[in-house]
């Protein structure tokens, strides 16, 4: 598969009108990925598999456990209730709603987020303190994505 120019432009014009963050198009050799994502990570697939020396391992490796084996977190998250960009802050230049170690009451303002230009107001469900901010600001996160951790007092 591979595109003109102009088919590629569409593509552009396409997703620049549509919900759609960004997309991927891959087939063979061809690979086209399009994104409206600020901190969007570029991947460049060689097309050809590298090959490396393989090295004698002089430690023992690290284990890595898998992400369900890790006990859930303590206390009661808050997630984000729709898919959107979520604002940690009011304004750019304003303090964060909350940081690690502040009080939050049932109600509170704790986010928002934007999803088609439509900004909500994310409320805590209950009152604790923030003991984890799962987040970074103005990350796109999915629906139910955790968002803070909330220990009760």
């Amino acid at each position: 598969m591979s595109l003109n120019i102009d088919e590629i432009r569409n593509l552009m014009t396409d997703l620049e009108n549509s919900s759609l963050r960004e997309f991927t198009i891959m087939d063979g050799d061809f690979s086209l990925h399009l994104s409206k994502n600020d901190h969007a990570t570029i991947m460049n697939t060689p097309l050809a598999p590298v090959q490396t020396p393989i090295q004698e391992a002089t430690t023992t490796p690290e284990i890595e456990e898998h992400p369900l084996a890790k006990p859930s977190k303590v206390g009661t998250e808050i997630v984000a209730p729709m898919v959107g960009t979520v604002y940690l802050q009011p304004k750019p230049d304003a303090p964060m709603f909350k940081a690690v170690g502040d009080k939050v009451s049932v109600g509170e303002t704790v986010a928002v987020i934007e999803a088609m230009k439509l900004m909500t107001e994310i409320h805590s469900d209950v009152a604790g303190t923030v003991s984890e901010i799962l987040v970074e600001n103005e990350e796109v996160v999915d629906y139910n994505k955790p968002l803070y951790v909330i220990i009760s007092d």
